[in-house]
């Protein structure tokens, strides 16, 4: 039941989401735009798990890659991994956390952090969405703060096992407690629009199709 939801809410887009969310007036659901995806062609669907961290470079090699990997052993497969580092300054992924999350099943990550090996990341096809791009790594400066705790980005909060659509155009969060009836009204929604674009592709004046629709 769940993949199938999760199947159709890839079959969606970010633009129609939200304005379901709108007309529902649910607002700040929408993550910063400075959180872009570093492959343009990919998208993500899916549960969100969340996790959070912070700069302490008084850790050692040892305690900082053993805190990061036990992030990535415990992402739930399936789930769509959204972190908030609280920091501006390092990679918050990498190429092998990047390998090791999809093969664990791990549909995408999101971060309100950086990112590098970059290149890697694009060729393996692993939906990334940062902020930014750097060389510096966790490695002795950053540890983990909680997982599957809510946690807050860009004044939008995020539970685990609430869904995230990820796209072009950015991220937007849907509550879990209404995903079943904005999944379909996202696609009644977009069934409407289709209408409205053939009409207009042969001949509707454009305030006609409008009237008639009441949709634009």
């Amino acid at each position: 039941m769940q993949d199938d939801l999760v199947s159709r809410l890839e079959d969606c887009y970010t633009g129609a989401v939200y304005d379901v969310l709108k007309e529902r007036g649910i607002q700040d659901t929408i993550l910063p735009y400075s959180i872009r995806p570093i492959d343009n062609s990919l998208k993500v669907a899916g549960v969100v798990w969340t996790c959070s961290g912070e700069i302490d470079e008084t850790l050692d090699k040892d305690t900082t890659l053993l805190e990061w990997t036990g992030l990535l052993s415990k992402a739930p497969s399936g789930s769509v991994v959204i972190c908030q580092p609280n920091d501006d300054t390092i990679a918050h992924m990498g190429e092998l956390s990047a390998e090791t999350l999809k093969y664990r099943g791990v549909k995408g990550y999101i971060v309100d952090g950086g990112c590098r090996d970059v290149d890697f990341i694009l060729s393996i096809k692993f939906p990334v969405f940062c902020k930014y791009f750097t060389p510096s790594d966790v490695v002795g400066r950053w540890k983990v703060s909680s997982l599957g705790e809510p946690i807050n980005i860009g004044g939008v909060n995020i539970r685990s096992g609430d869904f995230v659509l990820s796209d072009i155009d950015g991220t937007i969060i849907i509550p879990k407690e209404i995903i079943h009836e904005v999944v379909k009204e996202t696609e009644e929604c977009m069934n409407t629009e289709n209408q409205l674009r053939k009409d207009i592709l042969s001949g509707m004046d454009p305030q006609e199709a409008y009237l008639k629709y009441r949709l634009f």
